[in-house]
């Protein structure tokens, strides 16, 4: 069933959202060779232990951590590792914030040191591909021209888009009705209206985009080795437009 969400409840998610983004933008500060993802998912758990926050991913459906942290080929739920990060890496790290009751859900890519030229094209694709299908996600309008929006794009660019992963309703918990494809056809799909949160999170393939699951029943990576990045936001549908409740250049 899809919820729409009342202006009180939208208040408490982006209070989150708030928080959410002041942790990424001090992972962007310690993302560097050497570090490892495990140092980045204990930073995030004390971060927000200090304000009185919880990782809302940490122990749902069984997930151990406070992040998940997808590296290069993985193109999402990847494990924090004590591995350190090399120079020329990608990695995406996505949570989860619980402030007070109210959700947020935003993933990140980061270059870890220089990127070659391919990467950092992956990367910024990505990235626009993300606000293309934002700019669909108004009352009238249908999920398929989210979908649709990104995937003409990003395949427009030599790129593949991640079928078998979804943006998604969320609050009051993470993952809720409807599911957001980020491919598909325009004027398809369930009505957008006003009240709805959902999650746009494109996820874009060097090469082929089929996935497969490591043996941990977790870690989806490409079937080729291609890299993988994923940017995502929550956002909320006004009449007005959507409001980025994870937006980081306020």
């Amino acid at each position: 069933m899809i919820t729409r969400k009342s202006a009180r409840e939208i208040e408490h998610m982006q209070k989150a959202g708030d928080l959410l983004v002041a942790c990424h933008k001090k992972i962007s500060e310690l993302i560097r060779p050497g570090i490892t993802t495990m140092e980045i998912d204990s930073f995030v758990d004390r971060f927000l232990e200090e304000h009185g926050a919880v990782p809302e991913q940490k122990g749902y459906n069984g997930y151990p951590y406070a992040t998940c942290a997808s590296l290069n080929d993985e193109i999402c739920h990847g494990f924090p590792t004590n591995t350190p990060l090399k120079n020329g890496d990608i990695v995406t790290i996505d949570m989860v914030v619980n402030l007070n009751g109210g959700l947020a859900d935003s993933a990140w890519t980061y270059a870890v040191g220089e990127v070659d030229e391919k990467g950092k094209r992956l990367m910024e694709v990505t990235k626009e591909a993300l606000y293309k299908g934002i700019e669909q996600a108004v009352p009238g309008k249908r999920i398929g021209d989210i979908g649709h929006a990104i995937q003409t794009y990003a395949e427009g660019e030599g790129f593949s888009v991640v079928r078998e992963f979804t943006g998604h309703g969320i609050g009051p918990t993470i993952h809720e009705d409807p599911h957001i494809p980020h491919y598909g056809l325009p004027n398809k799909g369930a009505r957008l209206k006003e009240g709805m949160v959902i999650t746009i999170e494109p996820m874009i393939n060097e090469g082929a985009w089929q996935s497969k699951l490591d043996d941990n029943g977790w870690t989806a990576r490409t079937i080729d080795g291609g890299r993988s990045a994923q940017y995502e936001h929550t956002l909320a549908i006004t009449k007005d437009g959507p409001i980025i409740l994870t937006d980081q250049d306020k």
